[in-house]
């Protein structure tokens, strides 16, 4: 299902684009399977249909769905494929986050020390999901 935040400075088109991504990611939408139309999730969303063209097309540059004439867009990543292109994109956003902080005299020790208290913490909500 998609959710817009029709409050939120990010555009629509990319918070459909991120809802699709989100529902590869969370295995709800398999490798194959049929999008809305952009006439249907333009009436569900009570949005500009061009706007959902311009995120199907987005999404289809991408290379995460492919469309077939007269029949519609499909998704054409798999949840291992989009994942590997999400972590990829994140780690070069970490790379250059961590060039900023080292522009910055911030130590690499300090960096792993950050990145290590994530971990932590994840580690710290998990086990208490257990009890």
């Amino acid at each position: 299902m998609i959710l817009i935040d029709y409050k939120s400075r990010t555009p629509i088109y990319e918070q459909i684009i991120e809802n699709v991504k989100a529902l590869i990611v969370s295995g709800v939408l398999e490798r194959d399977a049929q999008l809305p139309s952009v006439r249907q999730l333009a009436q569900e969303l009570a949005i500009n249909p061009n706007t959902i063209q311009r995120a199907y097309a987005e999404l289809e540059r991408e290379g995460i769905i492919y469309s077939l004439k007269g029949r519609g867009s499909f998704v054409g990543s798999s949840l291992g494929e989009l994942r590997t292109v999400q972590q990829k994109a994140l780690l070069d956003e970490l790379a250059k986050v961590c060039r900023e902080l080292k522009a910055l005299d911030v130590s690499q020790d300090i960096i792993n020390a950050a990145v290590a208290q994530v971990y932590a913490a994840e580690k710290e909500e998990h086990a208490n999901d257990k009890l």
